[in-house]
C-alpha cells in the first residue's frame, strides 16, 4: 500500500481542493479573496495579500468584522513563525465598581460600554511595516474601491445582514445607534441579496489609514472623531486609550500532534483551548473517523479544555496559571485519565497540582499568513462612528463583573479573546495556515479540522466539508444536519445530550492552505458553509 502523506491524500469531497504554485488566497468572501490575489499579481507578497484581504473584508463582509475590530496573525517568513496580537485593552477609566454603581450585573452586549480599543488597523500597519513589499496605500486600494463604488451582497452575507438588522431593531435603543442604521440599513431596511451597497465614508477612513500607516486612527483625525463620539454619549474610551495603544509581537505557542507542530497565538486568545484538547487527544489511537469512540473522546477532551480555558485564560500578564503548566505532558495525562465511557460534567483542573472573518494567504516565495479579524458578535456593538464608516466591536462583552474571576474587568486589561489563527509546521518547515471562524466554535473547529487532516488523511477541502459537532454547555452537544444519525444516537447512549441543528450556522467557517515541501505546490480548501473562495494563481 502506498504510504500517502496525510496532508495531501485526495479524499473524496463535496468539491475539489484547489491547487496552485504562485500564490493562493482563501477567505469567506470571493471579492476579498480576489482583492488579495490582485495584490499578489502586482508584486506583493503573502503579507500584503493578507492585509488587502482583511481590509476588503471590512467592506464586503461587515456582518462579521470592521475597521473598529480586533485582529491576530501568524506569519511564516524567512524560516520563522511570527505572532501578532492586535487586540486592545479596556479603557483606563472603566472598572467593575463603576459599572455596578450604574446598575450593571453583567457586561452589556451593545453600546459604548463593551467597546475596547480596536486593534485591526494597527495590525495592518504593523504587518505592512515589518514584512510587506508594497506601500499600504497600494495594498488598501481594492478595499477603498469597493467602499466607493459598492458591491452586490452575496447569499450568506445577505442572510446575516438581515438577521443583524432585526436583532438591532429589537434590542438597541438610543440616539447613539442611529448611525448604524443610516450606514447599514439606509431607508430603515437592510440591503437584499444581489443589491448594491456602498459606504463612501468607509472609503475615506481606509484612505486615511493607508496614508498615515494607521496613525490617524490612534493619534490623529480619526481618533478625534472616535473620541468626540464617546464624549457625546458619556463613554469610557479616551484619547489616551487610543494614543497609548500598539499591537504586540508575541511568541506563538504549540503542541506536537503526531509529528506535526500545531501553533496558536498565546493568551489572551483562546487558541490555548485547542492545544489543551489536542494534547489530551494525542494519547489515544483513532482508527476510524466515523466511530462513536472517536467523537466521544473528541467531545470529552474539548469539554475539559474549555473548562480550563474559561477558568484561566485572560490577559497573559494576569493569568494565575501559565501556558506551560496547562500544556504540560503530566497535566495532559491527568486530564486524559478523566475520560471514561460516559459523558462527563466538565470542571477546570489544577495544573499547578498536577460574528469573525478568517483568511489564509501564501505566495510563491514561501511566505504564508494565517489571519483573523472580528467585531465579535456580528456587527459588534451596534455603533458606527459618524462620518467614518467605523463599525465598533463589542469585545469587552466577555469580561466578568465578578472581581474574583480570572477574567474580571480591570482598567487597561485585555479580555479572553475568541478569535484564533492556526498554523502547522513539520520538522521546522511550514505546512500552512488554517482557521475556523465563529466565536467559541473556533477551537472546536481547529481540533476537528486538524484531526481530519492528520488522523484521517483528508485533504483541505474534505477536512472542512465533514459534518461538525459543537459543545454548548454541560453535556449538551449540537450537531449539524448532516451529522450521522447512528453516531448521534450512540453518543446519546453515552450520556451526551444531543441537539440536531436546523442549519449550519454557528458551526464555523474556515479556510486551509497546505504547501507540499518537495514541490512547493499549494493545496487549498474553503467552507461550504459560507460564500468563500480560494483564489489561486
Amino acid at each position: 500500500m502506498i504510504n500517502y502523506d496525510p496532508l495531501f491524500y485526495p479524499y473524496a469531497s463535496r468539491r475539489n481542493a484547489v491547487y496552485s504554485s504562485k500564490g493562493m488566497v482563501g477567505t469567506s468572501q470571493p471579492l476579498a479573496a480576489q482583492a488579495g490575489l490582485e495584490i499578489l499579481k502586482k508584486g506583493g507578497n503573502a503579507i500584503d495579500a493578507a492585509i488587502a484581504t482583511a481590509a476588503c473584508l471590512t467592506v464586503v463582509e461587515p456582518t462579521s468584522n470592521g475597521i473598529g475590530g480586533d485582529a491576530f496573525a501568524l506569519v511564516w517568513t524567512e524560516g520563522t513563525l511570527h505572532g501578532l496580537n492586535a487586540s486592545g485593552p479596556a479603557p483606563k477609566s472603566i472598572s467593575v465598581e463603576a459599572l455596578q454603581k450604574a446598575g450593571y450585573t453583567d457586561m452589556p452586549k451593545y453600546g459604548l460600554i463593551p467597546v475596547t480599543v480596536p486593534g485591526a488597523p494597527s495590525a495592518w500597519a504593523a504587518l505592512s511595516e515589518r514584512f510587506g513589499k508594497l506601500p499600504l496605500t497600494e495594498v488598501l486600494r481594492p478595499a477603498i474601491q469597493y467602499a466607493e463604488e459598492g458591491f452586490p451582497l452575496s447569499p450568506t452575507l445577505g442572510q446575516y445582514w438581515k438577521s443583524a438588522f432585526h436583532t438591532f431593531k429589537s434590542n438597541v435603543k438610543g440616539e447613539e445607534f442611529a448611525n448604524w442604521f443610516n450606514v447599514f440599513a439606509p431607508g430603515d431596511k437592510p440591503p437584499e441579496i444581489g443589491q448594491m451597497w456602498r459606504s463612501p465614508a468607509h472609503a475615506e477612513t481606509l484612505h486615511s489609514i493607508a496614508e498615515t500607516k494607521g496613525e490617524s486612527f490612534y493619534r490623529g483625525q480619526l481618533a478625534e472623531k472616535i473620541i468626540d463620539f464617546f464624549k457625546k454619549y458619556d463613554g469610557f474610551l479616551s484619547a489616551e486609550d487610543l494614543a497609548d495603544y500598539y499591537p504586540q509581537w508575541v511568541e506563538p505557542i504549540k503542541v506536537n500532534y503526531r509529528g506535526y507542530d500545531v501553533w496558536e497565538i498565546p493568551p489572551n486568545g483562546q487558541g490555548l483551548v485547542a492545544l489543551i484538547a489536542l494534547n489530551i487527544l494525542k494519547g489515544f489511537d483513532f482508527a476510524d473517523k466515523d466511530s462513536v469512540e472517536t467523537y466521544h473522546k473528541q467531545i470529552e477532551a474539548m469539554k475539559l479544555a474549555f473548562a480550563d480555558g474559561v477558568t484561566y485564560i485572560t490577559d497573559s500578564d494576569r493569568m494565575s496559571m501559565s501556558v506551560e503548566q496547562l500544556l504540560s505532558e503530566s497535566y495532559a495525562k491527568q486530564r486524559r485519565g478523566l475520560i471514561t465511557q460516559e459523558a462527563l460534567q466538565p470542571e477546570a483542573g489544577n495544573p499547578a497540582a498536577g460574528g469573525t472573518v478568517y483568511l489564509a494567504t501564501a505566495d510563491g516565495d514561501g511566505n504564508m499568513v494565517s489571519f483573523i479579524q472580528s467585531n465579535y458578535n456580528g456587527f459588534g456593538s451596534g455603533l458606527v462612528v459618524p462620518g467614518t464608516g467605523i463599525s465598533l466591536h463589542n469585545r469587552g462583552k466577555d469580561f466578568s463583573l465578578n472581581p474574583k474571576h480570572e477574567n474580571a474587568l480591570q482598567p487597561g486589561k485585555k479580555t479572553y479573546h475568541t478569535i484564533i489563527p492556526g498554523f502547522v509546521t513539520k520538522d521546522n518547515q511550514p505546512v500552512g495556515p488554517f482557521g475556523v471562524m465563529g466565536a467559541y466554535m473556533q477551537p472546536q473547529g481547529h481540533v476537528q479540522v486538524i484531526m481530519n487532516t492528520i488522523d484521517f488523511l483528508l485533504n483541505p477541502q474534505a477536512a472542512l466539508d465533514r459534518p461538525r459537532w459543537r459543545w454548548l454547555k454541560d453535556k449538551v452537544i449540537e450537531v449539524e444536519p448532516a451529522f450521522p444519525d447512528y453516531i448521534a444516537q450512540a453518543l446519546s447512549r453515552k450520556g451526551h445530550h444531543i441537539k440536531r441543528a436546523q442549519d449550519s450556522n454557528g458551526f464555523g467557517r474556515g479556510q486551509i492552505i497546505w504547501r507540499n515541501p518537495e514541490t512547493g505546490v499549494l493545496t487549498g480548501g474553503t467552507e461550504p458553509r459560507t460564500d468563500g473562495q480560494m483564489a489561486a494563481w
